[in-house]
């Protein structure tokens, strides 16, 4: 009987761990339903999820930042800066992402680590394929403390892609402030963390930061070398021509010589005068237009024959807008039909060219002259025409670019009079 007893309570014993370890597991879904059920709430949740950041299941800490992020009113920043400071990657990221998306509605949805919520070391591995662009407008103002906790983690994060995802992060507020903390990643070895860095550096547009980027015009690896050199031409870092003229004389592959002529085009030096002309009829079109917005950007009088003869010839879409920008900067600023400086607005109702055709409009709306011709044309462009010119017009504007961003406001289309009324309310802050 003695020994029924004994064996009664060993069996009781052995099932114990496995009934905590059930009661740990409910605990646990509980904790899970609550936070998901809290984060289809509005901002007053926050109290309640902002206590499982503490938690010490890693899984529950990440449920808590992604109903943070899903509430997403101001509310959500503090909580989000506590979390970057977690010690998992995951969850930095998903913070990163959350904060990000606060400024830039929808990042989560379209680009960010929490779009699928997996690790994104496969994608950061393949970063050059999946460069992001996005960036907040000039007038949206970031809180300080965001950028800080975002320069943090670009220097301490837990895993390189948190880094990396970081110095996304800092590109898309163009966060000045993290600038120090970007320049001192070029110096990482690893490659989506440069990467991403050196893209920050460009829409941030510190031309300060030159410097610190021209050791990796001279990058082993060809893909880091040809971000450089561009970002060196974004940033206009003539002290680095010399090195980037070595590079066009023994390039690492055809897509680096590309990127090298291409940022001394956007420095535009008379010294590489020779160069450019060396390169107008050359059989690739990326160097025939850079070659011709280079000489358009010199604007020697003895190449108006050069960017003439291009601009009524060249079948490079492409090039041939570099030479009307050429032709435009050379001072033809006639509007009519066949004219260059028709040419390029037209190009903003191709997707194909429509960035570059506005990027070249919003240089040359820096003279005057251009844009005394371009006001005229507003009424009846179309609606391409007129968000382009719109953002082209507004970095320079003068009285009477105001009056047409005003009068712009009051357009049929939506888009239209909201695009101006941003803008003029950005002139007017200026």
């Amino acid at each position: 009987m003695k020994t029924f007893f004994v064996a009664i309570a060993l069996a009781i014993a052995c099932t114990l761990p496995s009934r905590a370890q059930d009661n740990v597991y409910q605990s646990k879904k509980q904790k899970l339903s609550s936070i998901r059920n809290a984060g289809k709430q509005d901002s007053h949740a926050i109290p309640f999820l902002a206590k499982y950041l503490k938690d010490p299941d890693s899984d529950v800490r990440n449920e808590a930042v992604k109903a943070i992020v899903n509430v997403g009113t101001q509310y959500s920043l503090d909580p989000l800066i506590q979390a970057t400071h977690d010690s998992d990657p995951d969850i930095q990221m998903r913070a990163v992402d959350g904060m990000v998306n606060f400024y830039y509605p929808g990042y989560v949805t379209r680009g960010g680590v929490t779009k699928t919520f997996t690790r994104i070391s496969k994608r950061i591995k393949d970063v050059f394929s999946n460069r992001n662009d996005d960036e907040v407008g000039p007038s949206i103002v970031v809180r300080p403390e965001v950028i800080a906790a975002i320069a943090d983690l670009i220097s301490g994060g837990a895993s390189m892609d948190c880094r990396a995802e970081a110095a996304r992060a800092a590109g898309i507020l163009r966060g000045h402030a993290a600038l120090p903390a970007l320049e001192k990643a070029l110096q990482s070895k690893n490659t989506g963390l440069i990467f991403e860095s050196l893209v920050a550096i460009q829409k941030i547009g510190d031309t300060a930061a030159g410097p610190s980027v021209e050791f990796l015009a001279n990058d082993f690896d060809p893909q880091v070398q040809a971000i450089a050199l561009e970002t060196l031409g974004i940033l206009h870092t003539t002290e680095a021509a010399p090195r980037i003229r070595q590079v066009v004389n023994r390039p690492n592959g055809d897509r680096v010589k590309r990127a090298a002529l291409e940022a001394l085009a956007m420095l535009g030096l008379p010294e590489d005068r020779q160069l450019f002309l060396q390169y107008v009829n050359d059989k690739d079109a990326s160097i025939r237009m850079s070659a011709l917005e280079g000489l358009g950007r010199i604007r020697d009088p003895q190449d108006y024959p050069t960017l003439d003869g291009a601009f009524n010839n060249e079948k490079d879409l492409k090039a041939r807008l570099a030479a009307a920008f050429g032709l435009v900067n050379q001072g033809k600023v006639d509007t009519s039909e066949f004219s260059p400086l028709r040419y390029l607005i037209n190009g903003l109702d191709l997707s194909r060219v429509n960035s570059a055709s506005q990027a070249y409009l919003q240089e040359l709306c820096r003279h005057a002259e251009v844009r005394k011709a371009i006001l005229p044309l507003l009424a009846n462009a179309t609606k391409p025409e007129k968000l382009g010119l719109i953002h082209a017009l507004a970095p320079n504007a003068d009285a009477a670019t105001e009056a047409a961003l005003q009068n712009l406001t009051h357009d049929a289309d939506p888009d239209v009079s909201i695009a101006a009324a941003r803008q003029e309310r950005i002139v007017k802050a200026r």
